[in-house]
């Protein structure tokens, strides 16, 4: 059991380490106020393929590893429970 709770530890320490840079990396989305008041529209090309440029796939990687981050959260605090 002690060689599960190190081979997680280390995981969850990695998860924790990329997901930090991850999040660094990414760059800002949101228009703020002058967004708000222009109005953006959502029917042009780049917001149509948003998913497949740099930007998309770190979101999508961030997304993830904050799942994989939680699940792991979650397994050792119940296995350090028992």
């Amino acid at each position: 059991m002690e060689i599960i709770k190190g081979i997680l530890i280390v995981i969850y320490i990695i998860v924790a380490i990329i997901l930090t840079v991850l999040t660094l990396i990414q760059s800002k989305d949101d228009p703020g106020l002058s967004g708000a008041i222009s109005g953006s529209s959502a029917n042009n090309f780049f917001e149509k393929n948003k998913g497949k440029t740099k930007e998309g796939k770190q979101k999508r990687w961030t997304i993830l590893l904050g799942i994989i981050f939680i699940i792991l959260s979650i397994t050792l605090g119940i296995i350090y429970m028992v």
